[in-house]
């Protein structure tokens, strides 16, 4: 295990980037990893997932300390996404994973859910708006129908997450909110870092298990992400936070072309 330096500047940077804008790591670090350091994608999700795992625990801890957590939505969203996280790690265990395929199949889907993630970064609340349109003075959805939309949330989730390490911040937050309009988007975010962590862990276990995590490149990430999420933390209110967000999917659009095109 060697240290390597380069690896935990790219965690201070991102750590700074998830402390100013909230958005996960997952959308940043993996194609990072994949791009700069030329990591296997298979390597880089499982490694990104337990170091998600990890720096998630900390806002884990603060959402519930300040009880912006609704256990009712986290619950129903592991209920799907669990199984779901299971069976993908089920399918990677069988399958060549240095293969082209299985390469392209995760670079692809990874490409994608970044562009999706951008659009989200810049027009959540015009999504979201339009959802109300369309809802309009139409009877709301029966709990029950909630319920069942937001198990089958979390079981896409699971998927997505346990393929990419991306998924579970802008896009699972933005189809939250459109969901359950009613809740405090405190409420809504703290519930989906808190379903991140089993997520990720689950995932991130898994890659560990069918040997694709990098033990001193997951060392070398929290190094500079920890104290890169603080310093984030510190900006954050001193910056211009929908700037950012628009130079940050900016970023993640143009890397997701180059995944795409290889």
């Amino acid at each position: 295990m060697t240290f390597e330096p380069l690896y935990s500047l790219s965690g201070l940077f991102v750590g700074a980037l998830v402390g100013i804008t909230g958005v996960g790591g997952g959308s940043l670090m993996t194609p990072l990893l994949v791009l700069l350091f030329g990591v296997h994608p298979a390597t880089a999700v499982g490694t990104d997932l337990l170091y998600a795992a990890i720096t998630k625990t900390a806002g884990t801890a603060v959402h519930g300390i300040h009880g912006r957590v609704n256990w009712k939505i986290v619950s129903s969203l592991a209920a799907g996404s669990v199984p779901a996280a299971l069976l993908m790690l089920w399918v990677l265990a069988g399958v060549d994973r240095k293969s082209i395929g299985v390469t392209n199949t995760i670079t692809v889907a990874l490409g994608w859910l970044l562009i999706m993630t951008a659009i989200m970064l810049v027009f959540r609340g015009s999504i979201l708006e339009l959802a109300r349109r369309a809802i309009g003075h139409r009877t709301p959805p029966r709990p029950t129908t909630i319920l069942i939309l937001t198990v089958i949330l979390g079981f896409c989730l699971g998927v997505l997450v346990t393929l990419t390490s991306v998924g579970a911040g802008a896009l699972g937050v933005t189809i939250l909110l459109a969901l359950y309009p009613r809740l405090n988007v405190r409420e809504i975010v703290g519930s989906d870092i808190v379903h991140a962590v089993p997520l990720t862990l689950i995932g991130g276990s898994g890659y560990w298990l069918i040997g694709e995590i990098d033990w001193a490149m997951l060392f070398a990430l929290l190094v500079g992400s920890i104290p890169g999420i603080v310093i984030g933390s510190l900006l954050a209110p001193k910056l211009h936070e929908r700037t950012i967000r628009i130079v940050l999917a900016v970023t993640l659009a143009v890397v997701a072309w180059k995944l795409l095109a290889g």
